[in-house]
Protein backbone atom coordinates (compact mmCIF):
# COMPACT_ATOMS: atom_id res chain seq x y z
CA UNK A 1 0.00 0.00 0.00
CA UNK A 2 0.95 3.55 -0.09
CA UNK A 3 2.44 5.78 2.73
CA UNK A 4 -0.21 6.56 4.69
CA UNK A 5 -1.78 10.10 3.83
CA UNK A 6 0.09 12.03 7.26
CA UNK A 7 3.76 10.61 6.30
CA UNK A 8 5.70 12.73 3.25
CA UNK A 9 6.05 10.55 -0.02
CA UNK A 10 9.28 8.46 -0.03
CA UNK A 11 11.81 9.33 -2.33
CA UNK A 12 13.16 7.35 -5.08
CA UNK A 13 15.95 8.24 -7.71
CA UNK A 14 15.60 7.36 -11.56
CA UNK A 15 19.26 7.66 -13.46
CA UNK A 16 18.16 7.10 -17.09
CA UNK A 17 17.76 8.18 -20.45
CA UNK A 18 14.90 10.76 -21.39
CA UNK A 19 12.15 9.53 -23.75
CA UNK A 20 10.81 12.48 -25.36
CA UNK A 21 7.63 10.23 -27.04
CA UNK A 22 6.72 9.92 -22.85
CA UNK A 23 6.46 5.73 -23.13
CA UNK A 24 9.98 4.79 -21.48
CA UNK A 25 13.15 6.28 -19.84
CA UNK A 26 12.70 8.80 -16.97
CA UNK A 27 9.18 9.73 -18.28
CA UNK A 28 7.89 5.91 -17.73
CA UNK A 29 9.56 6.02 -14.59
CA UNK A 30 8.70 9.20 -13.15
CA UNK A 31 4.76 8.53 -13.97
CA UNK A 32 5.72 4.79 -12.54
CA UNK A 33 6.77 6.34 -8.97
CA UNK A 34 4.13 8.84 -8.57
CA UNK A 35 1.30 6.15 -9.28
CA UNK A 36 2.97 4.19 -6.84
CA UNK A 37 2.57 6.83 -4.19
CA UNK A 38 6.12 8.06 -4.22
CA UNK A 39 8.13 10.85 -5.01
CA UNK A 40 10.31 10.26 -8.08
CA UNK A 41 13.97 12.56 -9.11
CA UNK A 42 15.72 12.35 -11.77
CA UNK A 43 19.16 12.26 -12.94
CA UNK A 44 19.38 12.29 -17.05
CA UNK A 45 22.13 10.22 -18.67
CA UNK A 46 21.04 10.89 -22.11
CA UNK A 47 18.05 12.42 -23.83
CA UNK A 48 17.01 11.19 -27.26
CA UNK A 49 15.00 12.21 -29.77
CA UNK A 50 12.32 9.66 -30.27
CA UNK A 51 8.13 8.93 -30.62
CA UNK A 52 6.11 6.08 -31.02
CA UNK A 53 7.70 4.76 -34.14
CA UNK A 54 11.75 5.17 -33.30
CA UNK A 55 14.72 7.27 -32.58
CA UNK A 56 15.62 10.05 -34.64
CA UNK A 57 18.60 11.08 -32.28
CA UNK A 58 20.89 10.49 -29.32
CA UNK A 59 22.33 13.17 -27.06
CA UNK A 60 24.20 12.86 -23.75
CA UNK A 61 25.42 15.83 -21.42
CA UNK A 62 29.10 15.64 -20.10
CA UNK A 63 29.32 13.14 -17.74
CA UNK A 64 30.09 15.72 -14.85
CA UNK A 65 27.09 16.91 -15.17
CA UNK A 66 25.45 13.48 -14.19
CA UNK A 67 27.74 13.30 -11.07
CA UNK A 68 26.43 17.30 -10.16
CA UNK A 69 22.95 15.85 -10.40
CA UNK A 70 23.77 13.25 -8.69
CA UNK A 71 25.45 15.02 -5.98
CA UNK A 72 22.89 17.85 -6.04
CA UNK A 73 19.77 15.65 -5.45
CA UNK A 74 21.61 13.48 -2.44
CA UNK A 75 22.69 16.59 -0.73
CA UNK A 76 18.84 17.73 -0.50
CA UNK A 77 16.30 14.89 -1.57
CA UNK A 78 18.18 11.40 0.07
CA UNK A 79 16.68 8.34 -1.94
CA UNK A 80 15.04 5.54 -0.32
CA UNK A 81 15.81 3.34 -3.45
CA UNK A 82 17.43 4.27 -6.96
CA UNK A 83 16.44 2.75 -10.38
CA UNK A 84 19.02 3.09 -12.81
CA UNK A 85 18.31 2.54 -16.81
CA UNK A 86 20.42 2.78 -19.63
CA UNK A 87 24.23 3.58 -19.06
CA UNK A 88 25.07 3.60 -22.75
CA UNK A 89 29.15 4.31 -22.15
CA UNK A 90 32.06 3.41 -19.86
CA UNK A 91 32.16 7.09 -18.62
CA UNK A 92 28.24 6.63 -17.30
CA UNK A 93 28.79 3.69 -15.85
CA UNK A 94 31.47 4.84 -13.97
CA UNK A 95 30.25 7.67 -12.93
CA UNK A 96 27.46 5.71 -11.14
CA UNK A 97 29.33 3.13 -9.79
CA UNK A 98 31.50 6.10 -8.22
CA UNK A 99 28.30 7.99 -6.98
CA UNK A 100 26.21 4.54 -5.59
CA UNK A 101 30.09 4.23 -3.54
CA UNK A 102 30.17 7.49 -2.23
CA UNK A 103 26.27 6.81 -1.00
CA UNK A 104 26.88 3.16 0.63
CA UNK A 105 30.02 4.52 2.35
CA UNK A 106 28.06 7.59 3.71
CA UNK A 107 24.53 5.47 4.48
CA UNK A 108 27.23 3.27 6.86
CA UNK A 109 29.05 5.52 7.93
CA UNK A 110 25.93 7.79 9.43
CA UNK A 111 25.44 4.82 12.11
CA UNK A 112 21.86 6.04 12.47
CA UNK A 113 21.01 2.41 11.92
CA UNK A 114 18.89 2.94 9.36
CA UNK A 115 18.81 1.13 6.11
CA UNK A 116 20.70 1.82 3.50
CA UNK A 117 18.95 2.70 0.04
CA UNK A 118 17.70 0.04 -2.27
CA UNK A 119 19.71 -0.18 -5.92
CA UNK A 120 18.00 -1.52 -8.60
CA UNK A 121 19.31 -2.18 -12.06
CA UNK A 122 17.41 -2.18 -15.49
CA UNK A 123 20.41 -3.17 -17.55
CA UNK A 124 19.32 -1.88 -21.24
CA UNK A 125 21.24 -3.92 -23.43
CA UNK A 126 19.11 -5.14 -26.01
CA UNK A 127 15.90 -4.14 -26.80
CA UNK A 128 12.80 -6.47 -26.45
CA UNK A 129 13.04 -7.29 -30.36
CA UNK A 130 16.75 -8.47 -29.49
CA UNK A 131 18.63 -5.34 -30.92
CA UNK A 132 22.33 -4.63 -29.13
CA UNK A 133 22.22 -0.84 -27.44
CA UNK A 134 25.44 -0.74 -25.82
CA UNK A 135 29.52 -2.11 -26.52
CA UNK A 136 31.33 -4.27 -24.64
CA UNK A 137 33.24 -1.69 -22.63
CA UNK A 138 30.36 -0.11 -20.93
CA UNK A 139 28.62 -3.42 -20.53
CA UNK A 140 32.27 -4.57 -18.64
CA UNK A 141 32.44 -1.60 -16.62
CA UNK A 142 28.70 -1.63 -15.54
CA UNK A 143 29.79 -5.23 -14.15
CA UNK A 144 33.01 -4.23 -12.44
CA UNK A 145 31.95 -0.72 -11.15
CA UNK A 146 28.11 -0.78 -10.78
CA UNK A 147 27.16 -4.45 -9.71
CA UNK A 148 29.04 -4.37 -6.68
CA UNK A 149 26.09 -1.84 -5.19
CA UNK A 150 23.07 -3.04 -7.19
CA UNK A 151 20.12 -5.15 -5.16
CA UNK A 152 18.45 -6.02 -7.68
CA UNK A 153 19.09 -6.76 -11.68
CA UNK A 154 16.52 -7.38 -14.09
CA UNK A 155 17.24 -8.23 -17.50
CA UNK A 156 14.81 -9.39 -20.25
CA UNK A 157 15.84 -12.68 -21.46
CA UNK A 158 17.73 -11.33 -24.42
CA UNK A 159 19.83 -9.05 -21.83
CA UNK A 160 20.62 -12.08 -19.60
CA UNK A 161 21.80 -13.51 -22.45
CA UNK A 162 24.25 -10.60 -23.49
CA UNK A 163 25.55 -10.79 -19.66
CA UNK A 164 25.77 -14.60 -19.86
CA UNK A 165 27.65 -14.74 -23.63
CA UNK A 166 24.90 -17.87 -24.11
CA UNK A 167 21.02 -18.66 -25.06
CA UNK A 168 18.99 -19.39 -22.89
CA UNK A 169 16.17 -22.37 -24.30
CA UNK A 170 14.98 -24.05 -21.01
CA UNK A 171 13.66 -22.69 -17.55
CA UNK A 172 16.99 -24.71 -16.22
CA UNK A 173 18.74 -22.66 -18.20
CA UNK A 174 17.40 -20.03 -16.97
CA UNK A 175 17.79 -20.89 -13.41
CA UNK A 176 21.57 -21.78 -14.22
CA UNK A 177 21.47 -18.32 -16.05
CA UNK A 178 20.43 -16.60 -12.55
CA UNK A 179 23.39 -17.93 -10.47
CA UNK A 180 26.09 -17.25 -12.86
CA UNK A 181 24.37 -13.64 -12.72
CA UNK A 182 24.69 -13.48 -9.25
CA UNK A 183 27.92 -14.38 -9.16
CA UNK A 184 29.14 -11.50 -11.02
CA UNK A 185 28.34 -9.88 -7.73
CA UNK A 186 24.90 -8.62 -7.60
CA UNK A 187 22.71 -9.59 -4.48
CA UNK A 188 19.33 -10.55 -6.29
CA UNK A 189 18.44 -11.37 -10.23
CA UNK A 190 15.15 -11.41 -11.64
CA UNK A 191 14.59 -12.56 -15.79
CA UNK A 192 11.99 -11.74 -17.28
CA UNK A 193 10.25 -13.03 -20.67
CA UNK A 194 10.28 -16.92 -19.27
CA UNK A 195 7.25 -17.94 -20.70
CA UNK A 196 8.94 -17.21 -24.21
CA UNK A 197 10.23 -20.76 -23.72
CA UNK A 198 6.40 -22.10 -23.39
CA UNK A 199 4.59 -20.47 -26.41
CA UNK A 200 3.31 -23.72 -27.38
CA UNK A 201 1.05 -24.05 -23.97
CA UNK A 202 -1.75 -25.87 -24.00
CA UNK A 203 -5.40 -23.86 -24.96
CA UNK A 204 -6.80 -25.15 -21.88
CA UNK A 205 -4.49 -23.19 -19.43
CA UNK A 206 -5.48 -20.08 -21.04
CA UNK A 207 -8.21 -18.04 -19.16
CA UNK A 208 -11.02 -17.19 -22.06
CA UNK A 209 -11.13 -13.40 -21.07
CA UNK A 210 -7.13 -12.87 -21.63
CA UNK A 211 -5.77 -12.64 -25.30
CA UNK A 212 -2.90 -14.67 -25.36
CA UNK A 213 -0.83 -17.09 -27.37
CA UNK A 214 0.61 -18.18 -23.91
CA UNK A 215 -1.97 -17.91 -21.02
CA UNK A 216 0.69 -16.36 -18.92
CA UNK A 217 4.15 -14.49 -18.89
CA UNK A 218 6.43 -15.53 -16.46
CA UNK A 219 9.96 -14.37 -14.32
CA UNK A 220 12.73 -15.59 -12.52
CA UNK A 221 13.24 -14.46 -9.21
CA UNK A 222 16.90 -15.98 -7.63
CA UNK A 223 18.61 -14.09 -4.12
CA UNK A 224 21.81 -14.56 -2.79
CA UNK A 225 20.04 -13.15 0.68
CA UNK A 226 19.29 -15.78 3.09
CA UNK A 227 15.40 -16.30 4.24
CA UNK A 228 13.90 -13.60 6.52
CA UNK A 229 12.86 -16.48 8.82
CA UNK A 230 15.44 -15.49 12.66
CA UNK A 231 15.74 -19.04 12.39
CA UNK A 232 16.74 -19.76 8.53
CA UNK A 233 13.30 -21.19 7.53
CA UNK A 234 12.75 -20.93 4.52
CA UNK A 235 9.04 -20.06 2.75
CA UNK A 236 8.25 -20.82 -1.09
CA UNK A 237 8.63 -17.02 -1.85
CA UNK A 238 11.94 -16.82 -0.28
CA UNK A 239 14.58 -15.74 -3.51
CA UNK A 240 17.35 -18.18 -2.07
CA UNK A 241 15.07 -21.14 -3.52
CA UNK A 242 14.18 -19.61 -6.69
CA UNK A 243 10.81 -18.34 -7.54
CA UNK A 244 8.86 -18.49 -10.16
CA UNK A 245 6.74 -15.65 -10.85
CA UNK A 246 3.43 -16.25 -13.32
CA UNK A 247 0.66 -14.02 -14.46
CA UNK A 248 -1.76 -13.28 -16.80
CA UNK A 249 -0.55 -13.06 -20.28
CA UNK A 250 -1.84 -10.31 -22.64
CA UNK A 251 -0.73 -10.09 -26.69
CA UNK A 252 -0.18 -6.77 -26.82
CA UNK A 253 2.02 -4.42 -28.86
CA UNK A 254 1.49 -1.84 -26.97
CA UNK A 255 4.40 -2.67 -24.31
CA UNK A 256 6.56 0.29 -24.71
CA UNK A 257 8.68 0.96 -21.64
CA UNK A 258 7.61 -2.54 -19.73
CA UNK A 259 11.11 -2.92 -18.70
CA UNK A 260 11.62 0.91 -17.17
CA UNK A 261 8.33 0.78 -15.41
CA UNK A 262 8.27 -2.85 -13.41
CA UNK A 263 12.25 -1.61 -12.73
CA UNK A 264 11.17 1.90 -11.02
CA UNK A 265 7.86 0.07 -9.25
CA UNK A 266 10.56 -2.38 -8.21
CA UNK A 267 12.39 0.43 -6.29
CA UNK A 268 9.47 2.34 -5.37
CA UNK A 269 7.94 -0.41 -3.21
CA UNK A 270 11.18 -1.15 -1.96
CA UNK A 271 11.20 2.83 -0.78
CA UNK A 272 8.07 2.44 1.02
CA UNK A 273 8.53 -0.77 2.63
CA UNK A 274 12.06 1.00 3.74
CA UNK A 275 10.19 4.37 4.92
CA UNK A 276 7.69 2.00 6.64
CA UNK A 277 10.42 0.44 8.41
CA UNK A 278 11.92 3.49 9.74
CA UNK A 279 9.48 5.58 10.69
CA UNK A 280 7.60 4.16 14.27
CA UNK A 281 3.82 4.05 14.23
CA UNK A 282 3.49 4.68 10.18
CA UNK A 283 3.95 1.06 9.88
CA UNK A 284 1.63 -1.67 8.45
CA UNK A 285 2.30 -5.03 8.42
CA UNK A 286 2.66 -5.97 4.78
CA UNK A 287 3.49 -2.06 3.91
CA UNK A 288 6.68 -2.97 6.42
CA UNK A 289 7.40 -6.79 5.25
CA UNK A 290 7.87 -5.40 1.67
CA UNK A 291 11.10 -6.65 0.74
CA UNK A 292 13.26 -7.71 -2.58
CA UNK A 293 10.15 -10.38 -3.69
CA UNK A 294 7.54 -8.48 -2.74
CA UNK A 295 8.47 -5.66 -4.93
CA UNK A 296 8.70 -8.13 -7.88
CA UNK A 297 5.48 -9.51 -6.94
CA UNK A 298 3.81 -5.63 -7.12
CA UNK A 299 5.99 -5.07 -9.96
CA UNK A 300 4.72 -7.59 -12.36
CA UNK A 301 1.01 -7.02 -10.76
CA UNK A 302 1.37 -3.27 -11.83
CA UNK A 303 3.18 -4.20 -15.39
CA UNK A 304 0.41 -7.17 -16.25
CA UNK A 305 -2.08 -4.30 -15.78
CA UNK A 306 -0.51 -1.63 -17.55
CA UNK A 307 -0.18 -4.33 -20.34
CA UNK A 308 -3.83 -5.37 -20.21
CA UNK A 309 -4.70 -1.55 -20.41
CA UNK A 310 -2.26 -0.18 -23.22
CA UNK A 311 -3.53 1.81 -25.74
CA UNK A 312 -2.20 2.82 -29.13
CA UNK A 313 -1.04 6.72 -29.10
CA UNK A 314 0.93 7.78 -32.37
CA UNK A 315 1.49 5.45 -35.19
CA UNK A 316 3.59 3.24 -33.26
CA UNK A 317 3.05 0.74 -30.35
CA UNK A 318 1.87 2.50 -27.33
CA UNK A 319 3.41 2.75 -23.95
CA UNK A 320 2.17 0.61 -21.05
CA UNK A 321 -0.73 2.79 -19.02
CA UNK A 322 0.43 3.52 -15.48
CA UNK A 323 -2.50 2.59 -13.11
CA UNK A 324 -2.01 2.47 -9.43
CA UNK A 325 -0.91 0.54 -6.42
CA UNK A 326 -2.38 -3.24 -7.49
CA UNK A 327 -5.42 -3.86 -6.63
CA UNK A 328 -7.15 -6.56 -8.42
CA UNK A 329 -6.60 -10.19 -8.19
CA UNK A 330 -7.05 -10.38 -12.00
CA UNK A 331 -3.65 -9.04 -12.65
CA UNK A 332 -1.74 -10.13 -9.23
CA UNK A 333 1.01 -12.86 -10.03
CA UNK A 334 1.08 -16.27 -8.02
CA UNK A 335 4.24 -18.17 -7.20
CA UNK A 336 4.44 -21.19 -10.16
CA UNK A 337 5.88 -24.25 -8.17
CA UNK A 338 6.65 -26.08 -12.11
CA UNK A 339 7.33 -23.24 -14.82
CA UNK A 340 7.20 -26.06 -17.60
CA UNK A 341 3.47 -26.32 -16.67
CA UNK A 342 0.51 -24.65 -16.47
CA UNK A 343 -1.49 -24.06 -13.40
CA UNK A 344 -2.73 -27.40 -11.41
CA UNK A 345 -5.86 -28.39 -9.80
CA UNK A 346 -6.50 -26.54 -6.19
CA UNK A 347 -7.58 -27.96 -2.99
CA UNK A 348 -11.15 -28.44 -2.23
CA UNK A 349 -12.96 -24.85 -3.24
CA UNK A 350 -15.07 -23.41 -0.70
CA UNK A 351 -17.09 -20.48 -0.50
CA UNK A 352 -17.84 -17.64 1.33
CA UNK A 353 -21.04 -17.67 3.89
CA UNK A 354 -20.96 -13.93 3.82
CA UNK A 355 -21.39 -13.89 0.04
CA UNK A 356 -23.52 -16.88 -0.47
CA UNK A 357 -25.90 -14.97 1.16
CA UNK A 358 -25.75 -12.41 -1.95
CA UNK A 359 -25.52 -14.89 -4.46
CA UNK A 360 -28.60 -16.90 -5.47
CA UNK A 361 -26.67 -19.70 -7.37
CA UNK A 362 -26.59 -22.91 -6.08
CA UNK A 363 -23.20 -25.15 -6.24
CA UNK A 364 -21.66 -27.77 -4.71
CA UNK A 365 -19.38 -26.33 -2.92
CA UNK A 366 -19.13 -26.37 1.11
CA UNK A 367 -19.69 -22.80 2.40
CA UNK A 368 -16.60 -22.02 5.40
CA UNK A 369 -18.55 -20.46 8.53
CA UNK A 370 -18.09 -16.93 9.44
CA UNK A 371 -16.47 -18.15 12.94
CA UNK A 372 -13.37 -20.04 13.27
CA UNK A 373 -12.35 -20.23 17.45
CA UNK A 374 -8.73 -21.57 17.85
CA UNK A 375 -8.31 -23.76 20.66
CA UNK A 376 -4.89 -25.81 21.83
CA UNK A 377 -7.06 -29.00 23.75
CA UNK A 378 -9.95 -31.35 23.30
CA UNK A 379 -11.77 -30.10 26.76
CA UNK A 380 -12.18 -26.22 25.69
CA UNK A 381 -12.60 -28.22 22.13
CA UNK A 382 -15.65 -29.33 23.28
CA UNK A 383 -17.04 -26.55 25.45
CA UNK A 384 -17.15 -25.21 21.88
CA UNK A 385 -18.76 -27.58 20.19
CA UNK A 386 -21.36 -28.40 22.16
CA UNK A 387 -23.01 -25.31 21.69
CA UNK A 388 -24.18 -26.02 18.04
CA UNK A 389 -22.72 -22.96 16.95
CA UNK A 390 -20.10 -22.96 15.40
CA UNK A 391 -19.39 -25.04 11.95
CA UNK A 392 -15.25 -24.89 11.89
CA UNK A 393 -12.98 -24.92 15.08
CA UNK A 394 -8.95 -25.16 14.49
CA UNK A 395 -6.56 -27.00 16.89
CA UNK A 396 -3.25 -25.44 17.63
CA UNK A 397 -1.37 -27.66 19.10
CA UNK A 398 1.45 -26.16 21.09
CA UNK A 399 4.81 -27.52 22.57
CA UNK A 400 4.59 -31.07 21.82
CA UNK A 401 6.63 -32.80 19.24
CA UNK A 402 6.01 -36.25 19.80
CA UNK A 403 4.26 -38.06 16.80
CA UNK A 404 1.90 -40.44 18.78
CA UNK A 405 0.51 -37.75 21.31
CA UNK A 406 -0.13 -35.31 18.63
CA UNK A 407 -2.10 -38.00 16.60
CA UNK A 408 -4.26 -39.57 19.74
CA UNK A 409 -4.67 -35.49 20.07
CA UNK A 410 -5.97 -34.60 16.65
CA UNK A 411 -8.18 -38.17 16.74
CA UNK A 412 -9.92 -37.50 19.74
CA UNK A 413 -10.74 -34.02 18.87
CA UNK A 414 -11.91 -35.14 15.38
CA UNK A 415 -13.97 -37.94 17.14
CA UNK A 416 -15.23 -35.36 18.87
CA UNK A 417 -16.16 -32.61 16.09
CA UNK A 418 -17.64 -35.80 13.98
CA UNK A 419 -20.36 -36.35 16.78
CA UNK A 420 -21.21 -33.04 16.77
CA UNK A 421 -20.99 -32.12 13.01
CA UNK A 422 -18.10 -29.64 13.32
CA UNK A 423 -15.36 -29.78 10.61
CA UNK A 424 -11.98 -30.11 12.24
CA UNK A 425 -8.94 -28.29 10.64
CA UNK A 426 -5.26 -29.24 12.12
CA UNK A 427 -2.65 -26.56 12.69
CA UNK A 428 0.48 -27.73 10.60
CA UNK A 429 0.28 -31.35 11.75
CA UNK A 430 -0.62 -32.66 8.16
CA UNK A 431 -0.02 -35.90 8.66
CA UNK A 432 -1.69 -36.52 11.57
CA UNK A 433 -4.71 -34.75 10.34
CA UNK A 434 -5.29 -36.73 6.73
CA UNK A 435 -4.36 -40.16 9.08
CA UNK A 436 -7.21 -39.25 11.66
CA UNK A 437 -9.92 -38.01 8.38
CA UNK A 438 -10.22 -34.09 9.07
CA UNK A 439 -11.55 -31.65 7.11
CA UNK A 440 -8.80 -29.52 6.90
CA UNK A 441 -5.28 -28.19 7.71
CA UNK A 442 -4.23 -24.98 8.05
CA UNK A 443 -0.10 -23.92 7.58
CA UNK A 444 1.70 -20.50 8.16
CA UNK A 445 4.58 -20.28 5.01
CA UNK A 446 7.50 -22.04 6.58
CA UNK A 447 5.44 -25.04 7.01
CA UNK A 448 3.35 -24.51 3.68
CA UNK A 449 7.25 -25.42 2.64
CA UNK A 450 8.14 -28.03 4.87
CA UNK A 451 4.77 -29.69 3.35
CA UNK A 452 5.73 -29.07 0.01
CA UNK A 453 8.85 -30.49 0.63
CA UNK A 454 7.43 -33.65 2.05
CA UNK A 455 5.05 -34.70 -0.56
CA UNK A 456 2.04 -33.29 1.68
CA UNK A 457 0.18 -30.96 -0.59
CA UNK A 458 0.08 -34.00 -3.14
CA UNK A 459 -1.38 -36.12 0.17
CA UNK A 460 -3.36 -33.66 1.22
CA UNK A 461 -4.94 -32.57 -1.62
CA UNK A 462 -5.30 -36.52 -3.38
CA UNK A 463 -7.79 -37.12 0.52
CA UNK A 464 -9.77 -34.41 -0.28
CA UNK A 465 -9.00 -32.85 2.70
CA UNK A 466 -8.96 -28.76 2.75
CA UNK A 467 -6.15 -26.77 2.69
CA UNK A 468 -5.95 -23.02 4.75
CA UNK A 469 -2.89 -20.38 4.30
CA UNK A 470 -1.44 -18.09 6.40
CA UNK A 471 -0.02 -14.86 4.70
CA UNK A 472 1.04 -12.08 5.76
CA UNK A 473 3.08 -10.28 2.93
CA UNK A 474 2.51 -10.07 -0.62
CA UNK A 475 5.15 -12.63 -1.61
CA UNK A 476 3.49 -14.94 0.51
CA UNK A 477 -0.28 -14.17 -0.97
CA UNK A 478 1.26 -15.23 -4.20
CA UNK A 479 2.71 -17.80 -3.36
CA UNK A 480 -1.38 -18.73 -1.60
CA UNK A 481 -2.24 -18.00 -4.86
CA UNK A 482 -0.02 -20.77 -6.92
CA UNK A 483 -1.36 -23.15 -4.19
CA UNK A 484 -4.88 -22.34 -4.98
CA UNK A 485 -6.05 -23.50 -1.02
CA UNK A 486 -9.75 -23.56 0.43
CA UNK A 487 -9.12 -20.09 2.30
CA UNK A 488 -6.61 -17.40 2.94
CA UNK A 489 -5.85 -15.90 6.03
CA UNK A 490 -4.63 -13.02 6.95
CA UNK A 491 -3.08 -11.45 10.66
CA UNK A 492 -2.14 -10.63 13.13
CA UNK A 493 -5.20 -7.73 12.43
CA UNK A 494 -4.38 -6.15 15.55
CA UNK A 495 -1.96 -6.39 18.50
CA UNK A 496 -2.02 -9.65 20.25
CA UNK A 497 -0.14 -11.89 22.81
CA UNK A 498 -1.51 -15.41 21.82
CA UNK A 499 1.65 -16.44 19.33
CA UNK A 500 4.73 -14.54 18.65
CA UNK A 501 4.37 -12.61 15.02
CA UNK A 502 7.36 -11.93 12.79
CA UNK A 503 5.18 -9.23 11.18
CA UNK A 504 3.68 -6.04 12.83
CA UNK A 505 -0.16 -5.52 12.98
CA UNK A 506 -1.58 -5.28 9.61
CA UNK A 507 -4.21 -2.80 10.68
CA UNK A 508 -7.87 -2.26 8.63
CA UNK A 509 -6.62 -1.07 5.93
CA UNK A 510 -4.45 -4.12 4.58
CA UNK A 511 -7.58 -6.34 5.44
CA UNK A 512 -9.14 -4.20 2.31
CA UNK A 513 -6.05 -4.58 0.45
CA UNK A 514 -6.16 -8.33 0.58
CA UNK A 515 -10.00 -8.35 -0.48
CA UNK A 516 -9.25 -6.16 -3.66
CA UNK A 517 -6.40 -8.79 -4.30
CA UNK A 518 -8.33 -12.16 -3.28
CA UNK A 519 -11.45 -11.32 -4.87
CA UNK A 520 -14.43 -13.22 -3.88
CA UNK A 521 -13.34 -16.49 -5.26
CA UNK A 522 -11.41 -17.59 -2.02
CA UNK A 523 -12.98 -16.77 1.33
CA UNK A 524 -10.54 -14.27 3.53
CA UNK A 525 -10.04 -15.23 7.24
CA UNK A 526 -8.72 -12.32 9.25
CA UNK A 527 -6.82 -13.55 12.83
CA UNK A 528 -4.96 -11.91 15.84
CA UNK A 529 -6.06 -9.11 18.21
CA UNK A 530 -9.83 -10.01 17.48
CA UNK A 531 -10.84 -10.22 20.71
CA UNK A 532 -14.47 -8.76 20.99
CA UNK A 533 -17.93 -8.33 18.75
CA UNK A 534 -16.49 -4.71 18.20
CA UNK A 535 -13.47 -5.40 16.46
CA UNK A 536 -15.01 -8.90 14.41
CA UNK A 537 -17.62 -6.25 12.83
CA UNK A 538 -14.87 -3.96 11.88
CA UNK A 539 -12.92 -6.49 10.37
CA UNK A 540 -16.24 -8.38 8.43
CA UNK A 541 -16.88 -4.33 7.20
CA UNK A 542 -13.14 -3.80 5.90
CA UNK A 543 -13.83 -7.51 4.05
CA UNK A 544 -13.03 -10.36 5.97
CA UNK A 545 -15.42 -13.63 5.19
CA UNK A 546 -14.53 -15.56 8.63
CA UNK A 547 -12.70 -14.53 11.51
CA UNK A 548 -10.69 -16.96 13.58
CA UNK A 549 -10.84 -16.35 17.31
CA UNK A 550 -8.81 -17.65 20.52
CA UNK A 551 -10.06 -15.15 23.74
CA UNK A 552 -12.92 -13.77 22.18
CA UNK A 553 -14.62 -16.91 23.10
CA UNK A 554 -12.77 -17.86 26.35
CA UNK A 555 -15.74 -16.33 28.36
CA UNK A 556 -17.43 -18.17 31.12
CA UNK A 557 -20.88 -17.65 28.89
CA UNK A 558 -19.36 -18.98 25.66
CA UNK A 559 -22.98 -19.56 23.62
CA UNK A 560 -23.41 -15.62 24.06
CA UNK A 561 -19.90 -14.58 23.57
CA UNK A 562 -19.82 -17.00 20.19
CA UNK A 563 -23.27 -15.40 19.49
CA UNK A 564 -22.46 -11.97 20.10
CA UNK A 565 -19.16 -12.57 17.42
CA UNK A 566 -21.59 -14.44 14.96
CA UNK A 567 -24.32 -11.48 14.96
CA UNK A 568 -21.12 -8.91 14.52
CA UNK A 569 -20.44 -10.76 11.04
CA UNK A 570 -23.47 -10.29 10.23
Amino acid sequence: MSPPSSVPPPIVYTIAGSDSGGGAGIQADLHAMHSMGCHGCSAITCVTAQSSTGVTGVHSPPTEFLRLQLDTLQNDLPPRAIKIGMLGSKELALVVGGFLKDLIEKSQASNTGEEKPFIVFDPVMISTSGHKLIQDDAKNAIVEFVFPFVDIVTPNKFEAEELLGRTLNSSEDIEQGAKDILAMGVKSVLIKGGHSLAEGAAEEDIQLDVNATAGYSQDYYLSSEPPLDKDGLERICDGCRGVWLRANRYDSVHTHGTGCTLSSVIASALAIGHQQRSIVGSETGAGSAIYMIDACVLAKAYVTAGIASGVQLGQGPGPVIHTAFPSTSRHFPSVALDPRNGPSGGFLKMKSAISSESNNAEEEVATLGKLMPIVDNAEWLEQLTKTKEITDIQLRIKGETNEDSIFALVQKCQGICERDSVRLWINDFWKAAVKAGCFGVHVGQEDLTRCLDEGGLYEIRSKGLALGISTHSYAELAAAFGIQPSYISLGPVFDTTSKNVAFEPQGLATVRKWRELIGHEIPLVAIGGINNADRTREVKGAGADCVAVIGAVKKDDVRTAIKELKSAMR
